[in-house]
């Protein structure tokens, strides 16, 4: 199991940027590839964004053009920049490595 660890979320004005970083133990990382997803009040956890170890991304229809996912392999983080942020973006964002799971990070879109 790899320790998963959130930061960088908070409350910003809509067409603002966050980013969001994710801390990973172990020493697995690299070889791991690195999800971004997140959950809004009342809805299901949905995908946002996913990066390869070979560093091959993909990305949630509403968040193409958006939302930019890239890793460090020498810092075991994972990072997710947002920008032209909208309301619709609030949820709780949770990084994932294969079935593990971060606590997540709120973020607030004011409109």
């Amino acid at each position: 199991q790899v320790q998963l660890a959130e930061s960088g979320g908070g409350l910003v004005q809509a067409g603002g940027s966050l980013r969001l970083s994710c801390a990973a133990s172990g020493s697995i990382f690299s070889i791991k590839a690195v999800r971004w997803h997140r959950q809004a009040l009342g809805k299901q956890r949905e995908f946002v964004a996913e990066i390869t170890s070979r560093g091959a991304t993909s990305y949630a229809d509403s968040v193409k053009g958006r939302f930019t996912i890239s890793r460090d392999n020498a810092k075991n983080t994972g990072y997710l920049q947002m920008n032209s942020l909208k309301p619709e973006d609030t949820a709780v964002y949770y990084c994932a490595i294969g079935t593990s799971w971060g606590q997540g990070t709120q973020v607030t879109v004011s409109s």
